[in-house]
């Protein structure tokens, strides 16, 4: 196993301080703690001890071969990190895991398959048959169907809530209750949750507060430092931010006693596979990710491809120049369109008129996103013409790749819902979602204008 950040507290793995390593990327200047730009191309990564290779090599590879039978033995134990199987951990994978945790400041992260993958492996350290959760009704509609649907086969309930009165989700909890989820920035509404009133109510019931921050990415905003205790990620989209590799990512914030009123028995009760290790009393802030790794990935299977890590690898190393041009051209992009006679309305944090414009200030200061959504006056139809009659975006069913890309949600992505859940989600029928790229912003309007005028 590899790819655990923060190791400083307990006596097993290596003695260097993996803090200032996650860091440094080096295991120096721990004077300071550097930058966001330079912990994107840093964190986590050093020359490989073997070749002297810069960049982190992709180790294509199933297996490792042990030093000796105690080494084994050990490594199988949890006495000691190390590389047994690229189904629990890769060396690649580990630089990647780094990486994001030290972006997002927490103490260790977890890559695996997808975002949905993420999600999977999050709650299966959290919930028992009959156990619910709370979550914010604005959500990226895959995990509206998750949540519905494919959870029930676990018996996990989803009980929803609505950001937009945040008393809901105090209203909510009940004793069953082992969760509360929102999304930093709501795919498509533009929702921006208020994440520390949200924190609090998840606190004041004793249970763990889930952000997807997948939309903003730790360059907008850092779910950790407003009261989240676990960030999860599409790596699909902003991190890797070119379109061409799928993955999720768990972080740990390590904040959460897991030990309290022994609600979470992965966590807190001996684990008969680990010879009766108990997790949090061993890992201490990192136990859920040590979790989610050796009790859920290790028979969820949901692994990362090392392949794909490389490419989030890179991509993560230009993410704050990409996130930043997405931010200034979308907010230029929607100040048009919300001026153009065929548009209803825009939905767009960043604009000074929008209702959660104060919100964007406070959470997101750098930057409301790429993402954002209209309302077309011919509805439904018009929302479709618009996307048949565009020639530089592409229509297509993903977000933040450095194209721009349109899509009309209420005939594609959330077809599955029903309209009074489309409409929920921010995805009625007139509703068209733009991810807007890296393009000259110019161009990406004269797209718009052309489309809009057919």
């Amino acid at each position: 196993m590899v790819g655990f950040c923060d190791v400083k507290d307990r006596d097993i793995g290596p003695k260097e301080d993996q803090q200032d390593r996650q860091r440094t990327g080096r295991g120096t200047m721990t004077e300071r703690i550097p930058g966001f730009s330079t912990l994107a191309v840093h964190a986590g990564a050093q020359p490989d001890p073997t070749t002297g290779a810069r960049a982190t090599p992709i180790y294509q590879t199933t297996s490792y071969v042990f030093e000796s039978v105690d080494h084994a033995a050990s490594l199988f134990g949890l006495q000691t990190f190390g590389n047994i199987y690229t189904r629990i951990g890769n060396p690649t994978t580990a630089v990647l895991e780094e990486r994001v945790a030290a972006l997002e400041g927490g103490t260790a992260g977890l890559a695996v398959a997808s975002g949905h993958a993420a999600q999977v492996l999050a709650f299966h350290c959290l919930m028992q048959p009959g156990d619910e959760f709370v979550a914010s009704k604005k959500l990226y509609g895959g995990s509206i169907n998750q949540f519905n649907h494919a959870f029930k086969n676990f018996g996990w309930n989803v009980v929803w809530a609505d950001p937009e009165d945040i008393s809901s989700f105090e209203r909510a909890i009940s004793p069953k209750t082992k969760a509360v989820f929102t999304e930093s920035i709501a795919n498509p509404g533009g929702v921006i949750t208020d994440m520390e009133a949200v924190a609090q109510i998840a606190k004041r019931a004793g249970v763990p507060y889930i952000v997807d921050n997948t939309l903003a990415t730790p360059y907008l905003c850092k779910p950790i430092d407003h009261g989240a205790d676990i960030v999860v990620h599409s790596l699909t989209k902003f991190l890797g931010g070119h379109g061409n590799s799928i993955g999720g990512m768990i972080v740990d914030g390590g904040t959460f006693n897991w030990s309290r009123e022994r609600r979470y028995p992965m966590l807190c009760e001996p684990r008969p596979e680990y010879h009766g290790i108990i997790l949090h009393e061993t890992f201490g802030n990192f136990a859920f990710a040590i979790a989610c790794r050796v009790l859920a990935l290790r028979d969820i299977g949901a692994a990362l491809s090392p392949f794909n890590s490389f490419l989030f690898l890179n991509g993560i190393e230009t993410l704050p120049l990409r996130m930043q041009r997405h931010c200034d051209n979308a907010l230029a992009v929607a100040e048009w369109i919300a001026a153009h006679p065929s548009v209803a309305w825009v939905s767009y944090p960043g604009l000074a008129g929008d209702r959660y414009h104060n919100l964007a200030k406070k959470y997101c200061p750098k930057g409301a996103g790429a993402v954002f959504t209209f309302g077309l006056k011919g509805g439904y139809d018009a929302g479709v013409k618009l996307v048949s009659n565009v020639q530089l975006f592409s229509h297509l069913a993903n977000i933040g790749d450095t194209r721009s890309l349109i899509i009309h949600p209420a005939s594609t992505t959330h077809r599955q819902l029903t309209d009074a859940q489309k409409v929920q989600a921010g995805a009625g029928p007139d509703v068209v979602r733009l991810s807007i790229g890296i393009e000259d912003k110019d161009d990406i309007i004269a797209d718009l204008e052309l489309a809009l005028a057919q």
